[in-house]
């Protein structure tokens, strides 16, 4: 692997080959989802490795002295699936003109559309951003292969690469803000009456439905209550025509891991779950991640999934919801839009250059997007 200077890049295909704390040093402690330990669990449960396409080929670059200076979560991809970022026409595009795009290089937490850090710089490193990207370009080079993707990193990240000639994707989540709220009525407090009464009802018309709803952190959840949520999961992946990359290992070795910051919120018909929806809390933000339920009851999905969110994080104090891609349904129940970032570096020039106009177009389509959408929010003017 390449050496830059005093430093030295090294790649490992699994996360244990790296040092829990050293790879946390880097990581910081506000976003779960790119911890030692999450991506261990996701390694180890067998959700990332050959069986979904997702091959560890994580990042360490080494000062002089050995020591972790920055590292990525990244994997070798023989596709485009579990992204959440978009570039299977870019694929198409490039290999009927007969270039071979895959494989790739993707920095990502697997199966996460989850904002955060994607390179992960120590913080008493004179390391940028951009070195460690530079390392990864080369090794990507080096190795032969298309591109190097880093889907929903953070907006500095986005800016630091941009400036290296990565090429800038913007994307849309819908994100709800805790403007200091004491409860869910001083939420509602902001919103027009019109909307105010919509919400109060679709809670009502859930919580009406004879079902008992719980709220457990990780040493909480028992192995039942993850099979069922096993359940429910694979249920939703089923009618999305999706691919259940989670697998029934992943969910309880999650919860022991990652401790109170597994956040799993039940209904209950008679005892016995019939919906959940899995959150994980980091610093500021609850991050709401896999939903499911055995069948349809009204508003269930609001409830679990978007109200309850907010009721926990006014009681946890936190300043965001992130409830996951898409939907701009949530831009009524007062989520509403955020701008996502990703980064992309391509070695081919021909498709480079073509995949740089197609993003300065959506881009500009992209905030045009954003404004129109924030003015159909629910809040009051003022």
């Amino acid at each position: 692997m390449p050496k830059m200077t005093s430093l030295t890049l090294t790649l490992h295909r699994r996360i244990a080959e790296i040092a829990a704390a050293d790879w946390d040093d880097c990581a910081g402690a506000d976003n779960p989802f790119v911890s030692h330990a999450f991506l261990a669990c996701v390694e180890e449960s067998g959700s990332a490795g050959p069986r979904t396409g997702w091959l560890p080929q994580h990042a360490a670059l080494r000062d002089a002295a050995g020591r972790l200076v920055a590292c990525a979560p990244m994997y070798a991809k023989s596709h485009s699936y579990g992204e959440y970022v978009f570039d299977h026409a870019w694929a198409n595009a490039f290999e009927q003109a007969g270039g071979r795009y895959y494989p790739k290089l993707q920095i990502a937490s697997p199966f996460s559309p989850v904002p955060g850090p994607r390179l992960l710089i120590r913080p008493d490193s004179a390391v940028t951003v951009a070195d460690l990207g530079a390392a990864v370009v080369q090794a990507c080079s080096e190795l032969g292969l298309s591109s190097v993707h880093a889907s929903f990193c953070t907006e500095a990240e986005w800016e630091a690469l941009g400036d290296a000639g990565w090429l800038q994707r913007l994307g849309m989540q819908f994100h709800w803000h805790n403007h200091g709220y004491a409860s869910f009525d001083d939420f509602l407090a902001a919103m027009s009456s019109r909307k105010r009464k919509t919400l109060r009802r679709e809670r009502r018309d859930a919580n009406d439905c004879g079902l008992e709803f719980v709220t457990l952190r990780g040493p909480e959840i028992t192995a039942a209550q993850w099979r069922d949520f096993h359940r429910f999961y694979t249920s939703t992946v089923d009618r999305k025509w999706g691919s259940a990359y989670l697998t029934p290992e992943f969910f309880p070795l999650l919860g022991r891991t990652l401790g109170d910051k597994v956040v799993l919120m039940l209904a209950l018909e008679g005892g016995k779950p019939v919906a959940g929806a899995l959150n994980l809390m980091g610093a500021d933000t609850l991050y709401g991640r896999n939903w499911g339920c055995d069948r349809d009851y009204p508003f269930l999905h609001f409830e679990l999934c978007y109200y309850r969110a907010i009721d926990f994080a006014i009681a946890q104090g936190l300043a965001r919801v992130e409830a996951g891609a898409q939907g701009e349904h949530k831009i009524q129940r007062g989520y509403l839009p955020a701008p996502t970032y990703s980064v992309h570096w391509i070695r081919h020039s021909g498709l480079r250059e073509a995949v740089a106009q197609f993003l300065v177009e959506e881009r500009a389509a992209r905030i045009e997007e954003m404004a129109a959408l924030a003015e159909l929010g629910p809040f009051r003017e003022g």
